[in-house]
């Protein structure tokens, strides 16, 4: 018969128990092991990304933009009175010089007025010849009155001179002498008077035929300006150049200040750069730039900044101080590099894709003992197109990735390979 033996089945029991406790136990440190590892880092060809060495030495910053050549001396042609445009004497492309006509305009009421303003002068000069006859008609007459009444002084003063003569021989009566010499001071009064007359009737004269003038010249000022409208109506150049742009059409009509042509010369040309509002801050008259035309590049320099922001850009004036290449024409469109400064003794590198000025970015930087790239905290200073100063996070010779690895921003680490 069996026999019960409890203290073996106790036994297996404990060992049971003691078998599945460390069981567990292994299974728990196993878990809390791998939950304490770090996450492998992601795999990162290093084909695909742009890298750069951190270099200490001279840095030249520079901005860049894009623009046109366009004439130094360029002219708007427009009219200055109304008109029609009758006819479109050259196209685009002309040479022309300052007399050359390049679009003719009618305006029949203004050559009515020139017409009008002529007869009007016709009439006033007319006037004023005749004014003038007539003064000077008046003013001989006086002449002779005064001629006659200095004739009659002389015989009066002749007379008295003789009667005072017989007189002295008791030839003639006292009251005789008196009488000639009470004559000669009448006369003597009256030739005074006949002077004044004559002076008063010249300064008459004179003030008359000024105020004609005067009339005359408003007048002929006035047809003058009838007439340079008149003539205006044939719209010329204006300047030697090329005719680059017509801007109307034969019957349109046109008002003072439309923009009828534009006239260019294309031998002196200047490079109109558009910089981002952003880096233009430092540009200053005088710094050099390169202007690369796409058939060779001409030094110049900055002549000018446009002190207003026109969609994000600030236009700057480059004059060219090299010889424009063959096929330079105005509105080629061109690339300008402008010099800022030349930063000595800095440590800088290439920049990335979304560095700018004076702020901090995190880059991948290379470890020199394997090939991860860790991710690094660098302060920025100065930039410029294709460099930026590099303040604090990276050292000479450090090489860092300077293209967009923001897809591994949770990763502290990848590995190039």
């Amino acid at each position: 018969m069996d026999i019960a033996r409890p203290d073996i089945a106790r036994a297996k029991k404990i060992r049971r128990i003691v078998y599945a406790s460390g069981f567990a136990g292994v299974i728990l440190l196993i878990t809390v092991g791998v939950s304490r590892l770090e996450p492998a880092a992601p795999r990162v060809d290093k084909d695909t990304v742009y890298m750069d060495t951190v270099e200490r030495g001279d840095m030249l910053r520079n901005v860049r933009g894009t623009g046109t050549l366009v004439p130094e001396q360029l002219r708007w042609i427009t009219p200055i009175t109304n008109g029609t445009v009758e006819r479109l004497v050259l196209r685009p492309g002309a040479s022309v010089r300052p007399d050359t006509v390049v679009i003719e305009l009618s305006n029949p009421e203004l050559e009515q007025q020139a017409l009008e303003a002529r007869l009007q002068l016709d009439g006033a000069l007319a006037r004023y010849e005749s004014r003038r006859v007539e003064l000077r008609s008046q003013e001989l007459t006086q002449q002779a009155s005064l001629k006659t009444v200095e004739s009659e002084l002389s015989q009066a003063e002749y007379e008295a001179e003789l009667d005072e003569k017989l007189f002295k021989d008791n030839l003639v009566s006292e009251l005789q002498v008196r009488q000639k010499q009470s004559r000669v001071s009448a006369l003597r009064i009256r030739h005074e008077i006949e002077q004044q007359r004559l002076a008063i009737q010249a300064d008459s004269t004179k003030a008359t035929l000024a105020a004609e003038q005067a009339d005359v010249d408003r007048l002929q000022t006035m047809y003058q300006l009838r007439q340079s409208q008149v003539a205006d109506l044939q719209v010329t150049a204006g300047i030697t150049g090329v005719l680059q742009q017509v801007e109307v059409e034969e019957g349109a009509s046109v008002t003072p200040g439309t923009n009828l042509a534009r006239v260019g010369d294309p031998t002196r040309l200047m490079a109109q750069l558009r910089i981002a509002e952003t880096q233009a801050r430092d540009i200053v008259e005088g710094q050099p730039v390169a202007v690369d035309t796409r058939n060779g590049v001409i030094p110049g320099h900055v002549i000018r900044i446009d002190p207003s922001v026109q969609q994000g850009t600030v236009t700057v004036d480059v004059a060219l101080d090299g010889e424009l290449p063959r096929g330079a024409r105005p509105d080629l469109t061109v690339d300008g590099t402008i010099e800022l400064e030349r930063l000595e003794n800095v440590i800088y590198v290439g920049r990335p894709v979304f560095g700018q000025e004076q702020s901090v970015v995190i880059l991948f930087k290379l470890d020199p003992d394997s090939d991860d790239a860790v991710r690094t905290r660098v302060s920025l200073g100065r930039a410029s197109v294709s460099f930026i100063e590099v303040l604090d996070g990276l050292q000479p010779g450090d090489q860092v990735v300077l293209s967009d690895m923001s897809q591994w921003d949770t990763f502290d680490r990848v590995r190039l390979n």
